[in-house]
């Protein structure tokens, strides 16, 4: 992405607040006219007052400046306070508009894509972009008029010394692109290391349980420092080029005032020109230093803004690879002309019945290893199928495709013989429930939790879908009841309250399709009966798919599918697969084995 189109990135995110941006830019002019005319003042005070000796002309230089110093502090109030909102503005707009965007991409962009590196883009990256855009990008732009109007007033005032500022502009202009270049670049990977930073530290954290239990505080640590160190060593590279051109700046602009002092001073001796003539002579090239040293180091701030912008604008341009038929038209028209997906359809309307017809499916991720190989399953209205199989058999892919996470590489999955591609995806989800074997709580009390996929739901709504699921009096015992905060991703509760949680959410959104991933295997025995009891109310008359690890709970299944290697190995009932199955009967063997083994104690005692 080059310079000029990420700028035009930016300016779309500018352009609906034209009128801030014309009060700034008319207050920017303001203040730059009368900084300006204040040379005309010192001109005044000096030939006026101190050479002519007059006091009653000094008083009125003096208060000519001092009502020029208030205009400008007026000014100067108005465009900070506009330029500074516009900072606030424009990044709050970024920042949602990226996130906006990445709430929708699909599952595998995620696998590329660390989330800490997400984050930082969100937060390091438009922090940034506040901070150019509400200070830098304003002093940029006052450098900018000013030194133009005070060099235009250097030639008004004295062409000849003009000439010799003039001369000395490319040797200054010179270094700021050189190194600008380069200032760019490392700004770049100083953003990204710094982003590694935060995505190392977000995983260890994450797993601070794992990482004390392993007593490996010291090896993160060590490796944190190795991070930390790396984006040091980019971030003073950085520094280095931006002293570097800062110094060169300085270094150029303050000889080449020096030289028209020392012109000027020959021509005040000489009688040539009056002694406030030189005086604001130097008022203008001393605006034009400090405007070009100004420049000099906001420039490396706007190449930093260059290089978080483009961060920003990557993500917001990266598009899901799960589209819907009516906003993919021209996309699928180019892609899938070979296979083209009739128009948008609507799934409220159709039988909840889901199928897989010779599914050949790849993770992003593991181009080269088949998740489902040549896959067909049928799963009936109204009917509970049960997944069984090892790990890695694909009984979690076939989940992905269900929800369309992920479209397959060949063959179809179907709603009501339909291709899901038929459906807008956030429809089609709405059709299903999903209670996953990990449960996702967010950071929020316990209704909020449970409310969740269905905002409208009243309190007693919630309750009532808690009690079904066992979860209520639990969630009573709770210090503030319903309104207890649970921690982030629900650690204040256990493994069997957050099941229980995840299940009375699935009760409340009430859908046809019922997606199940061994929703009891976190609950106690007593735990486990009580809530299987709500779930077999909660099945009945809607389609429903368990990935079952324990056997016993899925006895009661209209359908049992063995699946191995991303196969379909066997299907039927308990008993018919016990004869025909020999890894279904394996299966059955050791886990009911294991049960016997697990309540020989309780009989014991």
């Amino acid at each position: 992405m080059n310079k000029l189109s990420t700028l035009t990135q930016l300016l779309r995110f500018m352009l609906p607040y034209r009128r801030y941006w014309v009060g700034a830019m008319i207050a920017l002019l303001f203040t730059a006219g009368i900084t300006l005319a204040i040379g005309q003042g010192v001109r005044l005070v000096i030939d006026n007052g101190f050479v002519a000796g007059s006091v009653s002309q000094l008083n009125q230089s003096i208060m000519l400046l001092v009502a020029m110093a208030v205009l400008m502090a007026c000014g100067t109030f108005i465009r900070f306070y506009l330029v500074s909102w516009l900072g606030e503005r424009v990044t709050a707009d970024i920042r949602q508009a990226v996130f906006d965007n990445v709430v929708r991409l699909h599952p595998s962009f995620f696998e590329t894509n660390r989330s800490g590196e997400i984050m930082s883009r969100l937060t390091t990256d438009t922090t940034l972009l506040q901070s150019i855009i509400g200070s830098s990008f304003s002093m940029a732009l006052r450098s900018v008029v000013t030194t133009s109007g005070a060099l235009i007033m250097l030639f008004v005032t004295n062409i000849k010394l003009s000439l010799i500022i003039v001369a000395g502009v490319p040797l200054i202009l010179l270094p700021i692109l050189i190194f600008g270049r380069k200032v760019r670049s490392l700004a770049r990977k100083s953003q990204d290391s710094i982003a590694d930073v935060g995505s190392y530290a977000g995983e260890a954290i994450q797993q601070i349980k794992t990482v004390q239990s392993y007593t490996q505080e010291a090896y993160e640590s060590r490796a944190f420092a190795v991070e930390v160190d790396s984006a040091f060593r980019v971030a003073q590279q950085r520094i280095r080029q931006r002293a570097t051109l800062m110094a060169m700046v300085i270094l150029l602009v303050f000889g080449a005032l020096s030289g028209m002092l020392w012109v000027g001073g020959y021509d005040v001796i000489t009688g040539t020109m009056s002694a406030g003539e030189l005086g604001a002579f130097v008022f203008y090239a001393l605006i034009v230093a400090m405007g070009v040293g100004t420049l000099s180091e906001v420039y490396g701030e706007l190449q930093r803004a260059v290089g978080a912008t483009e961060r920003l604008i990557e993500l917001l341009e990266a598009e899901s690879e799960i589209q819907s038929p009516e906003v993919d038209d021209e996309a699928r028209d180019s892609t899938l002309a070979s296979a083209p997906i009739q128009p948008l359809a609507n799934p409220a309307q159709c039988r909840a019945e889901l199928a897989l017809s010779h599914v050949r499916f790849h993770y992003p991720s593991r181009p080269d290893q088949a998740a489902l190989e040549d896959f067909s399953l049928t799963f009936k209205e109204g009917a509970i199928t049960a997944l069984v199989g090892p790990s890695g058999a694909g009984k979690s892919t076939v989940f992905e495709l269900l929800l369309r996470f992920y479209d397959p590489q060949q063959g179809e999955v179907c709603f009501d013989s339909l291709d899901l591609r038929r459906f807008n995806p956030q429809e089609l989800r709405q059709q299903i429930a999903l209670v996953a074997q990990q449960p996702a709580l967010f950071t929020a009390n316990v209704i909020d939790n449970i409310r969740y996929g269905r905002a409208d739901a009243s309190e007693d709504e919630v309750i009532a879908a808690a009690k079904a699921a066992y979860a209520h009096e639990f969630i009573e015992r709770l210090p503030e009841g319903y309104q207890s905060d649970l921690g982030e991703q629900g650690v204040r509760l256990s493994g069997g309250q957050k099941q229980r949680i995840a299940i009375a959410r699935a009760i409340l959104n009430d859908r046809r399709i019922l997606l199940l991933d061994e929703a009891t295997s976190a609950l106690d025995t007593q735990s486990e009966h009580k809530v299987q009891l709500a779930l077999d109310t909660l099945m009945k008359g809607r389609t429903t798919v368990i990935i079952a690890h324990r056997l016993s709970t899925i006895l009661h299944a209209d359908q049992i599918v063995v699946m191995e290697q991303g196969r379909v190995v066997a299907t039927g009932s308990h008993e018919s697969l016990l004869q025909s199955s020999p890894l279904y009967a394996r299966l059955a063997q050791l886990q009911f084995k294991a049960d016997e083994h697990d309540q020989t104690p309780a009989r014991s005692e």
